[in-house]
């Protein structure tokens, strides 16, 4: 029987110690002891799914306060589409969206993560009380932001990410390296293991066969020792099965996420929290075995 490690064309790794079982960030730790869901909160005017919706001051605050209510374990905050063709942002003008809102929403009292991958705007948004940084590039696009993430005492999570799309690419075998070249800048900045997380990046430089594929095979990341981040929520490959606008995913993210926890992801990634609060305590009774 050809394993996983000989089928992507990878040398079987040494034996890795049990991913951490919690995230440890600036203000405490975030403990993994069952499944976590991550609130998105999108402060943008071009998102792909909910774009435009809470760039207003008190929408903004009313939506993580709603989150929270629904049991949320994190509020992922960004300023700056990461849809499919979105046009950059500054860093000025991606930190003039957050400025006015960040602070109000870290005092509402959940763990605020920063979506972004300039390290300017990271270290500003943790000196507002931000624990996590997630950068969608994984380390590999601002060279200041490992150095800025190791200062504030942030936790990473490290994601995988590609310029263009290749469907004849062997993608998990791509995302090992870029994994591995994450945490190895990661590592020469000063961020200890028990401050990453890594995050396979479903939908971003991949065709929906090979997001698909990822998912499946989440359970091959378990080998860099790392807890793991998915985000499918409302994204295209679930409309390449149902045939269904972003507004109408709810259920196909659901099938994933849950799939995910299954395959050992620790957190997922979410626009609709109070439907995968449920489903991550249902996952947790099945994979303990034990419904109290």
């Amino acid at each position: 029987m050809t394993s996983s490690h000989q089928e992507h064309g990878t040398p079987s790794p040494a034996p890795q110690a049990r991913a951490p079982r919690l995230l440890r960030h600036s203000r405490g730790v975030l403990p993994f002891d069952r499944p976590r869901v991550m609130g998105i909160l999108n402060i943008t005017p071009d998102s792909f799914s909910d774009g435009g919706r809470f760039l207003a001051r008190d929408d903004a605050l009313a939506s993580a306060r709603r989150m929270i209510a629904h049991g949320v374990d994190v509020i992922d905050v960004g300023a700056e589409s990461t849809r499919p063709n979105a046009l950059p942002v500054p860093a000025d003008e991606e930190w003039r969206r957050l400025a006015p809102v960040l602070a109000a929403i870290v005092a509402l009292g959940a763990p605020v993560s920063i979506d972004t991958y300039k390290a300017d705007v990271a270290a500003k948004a943790c000196a507002l009380g931000a624990v996590i940084v997630n950068d969608i590039w994984g380390l590999r696009k601002d060279p200041e932001m490992a150095a800025t993430i190791a200062e504030t005492g942030a936790a990473v999570i490290m994601m995988h990410n590609r310029e263009t799309t290749d469907p004849g690419l062997d993608i998990i075998a791509d995302i090992d390296r870029a994994f591995e070249r994450s945490m190895e800048i990661a590592a020469r900045a000063g961020i200890p293991p028990e401050r990453q997380m890594l995050d396979p990046g479903i939908g971003f430089g991949k065709t929906p066969d090979q997001s698909y594929k990822t998912i499946n095979r989440l359970e091959h990341f378990a080998r860099h020792g790392l807890p793991l981040l998915l985000g499918a929520s409302r994204k295209r490959l679930i409309g390449a099965v149902l045939d269904v606008d972003t507004e109408d995913r709810l259920y196909g993210s659901l099938a994933l996420h849950t799939i995910a926890f299954l395959k050992g992801a620790a957190m997922v990634r979410v626009h609709n929290v109070q439907p995968h609060v449920d489903a991550a305590r249902i996952a947790h009774a099945t994979m303990s075995e034990h419904a109290g």
